[in-house]
């Protein structure tokens, strides 16, 4: 698809170690109706969005207990895990559309607006790719898309909805923005929103993860994106089997 690369990561190689995919357990909160399934995204009759594998799974759940410990009000809440690779094209296809409805620009023709348009929903959606060398993170089951709640299960603000295509998304946008601002109630929420996610990039860097550069709520462990980041010498993980 024009204006989507490859990420400097997928030059890394891939060791497969064949660790299943699981169901997410119980003690992790999901955050449901799924957003993917709810718009039609073709994960197949026996396909569920949150499953990972289970070397990720063990390392979720010591994030949980790490963010339950500073934070005893809060808990991690899963937006979406494992994305099959039919799944990423169909919602980078809906990325497109949406950035180019809001715009004003016709999806069907050929413009350099559009192309801007495709280039940027590209800094944030992987490539679809069917290569195994190149798999997108979240069809490995490494990758984790996820938030922060309260007691109850609703959703902490954050400062940017997860999958907001911008600049918004950088995981210390909100701390730059404080930083050109004068006193006021502006600054006290930009770093409020800056220390809800700093709180969980902490609790999830601790128990291993890497954070994706532009995407505060996206982490992974295994991946080539995690190997890249961490200067592991190759991934665990590539594309997981699909069930059926």
């Amino acid at each position: 698809m024009s204006g989507v690369s490859l990420r400097p990561w997928n030059r890394i190689p891939i060791q497969e170690c064949g660790e299943p995919l699981l169901e997410l357990p119980a003690a992790l909160l999901r955050l449901e109706p799924h957003p993917y399934a709810a718009l039609g995204a073709p994960y197949g009759r026996e396909g569920s969005p949150f499953r990972l594998r289970s070397g990720v799974i063990t390392r979720l759940l010591e994030a949980e207990a790490r963010l339950q410990r500073q934070q005893p009000a809060w808990r991690l809440a899963i937006f979406d895990a494992w994305r099959p690779v039919a799944v990423q094209r169909y919602m980078v296809e809906h990325a497109i559309q949406q950035e180019c409805r809001r715009a004003g620009v016709d999806r069907r023709q050929a413009s350099p607006a559009r192309e801007r348009l495709i280039a940027e929903v590209g800094r944030f959606w992987a490539p679809p790719s069917e290569d195994p060398s190149t798999p997108p993170p979240h069809s490995t089951g490494a990758a984790v898309d996820l938030t922060l709640a309260d007691r109850k299960g609703q959703e902490l603000a954050m400062g940017s909805p997860i999958d907001t295509i911008g600049a918004v998304s950088e995981p210390d946008h909100f701390l730059r923005r404080a930083e050109r601002l004068r006193e006021g109630p502006e600054r006290l929420a930009c770093l409020e929103w800056h220390r809800r996610r700093t709180t969980l990039r902490g609790a999830m860097l601790a128990a291993g993860f890497f954070q994706h550069p532009r995407e505060w709520w996206h982490y992974s462990w295994g991946d080539q994106l995690w190997a890249w980041g961490s200067g592991a010498g190759a991934a665990r993980y590539g594309r997981a089997p699909e069930p059926g």
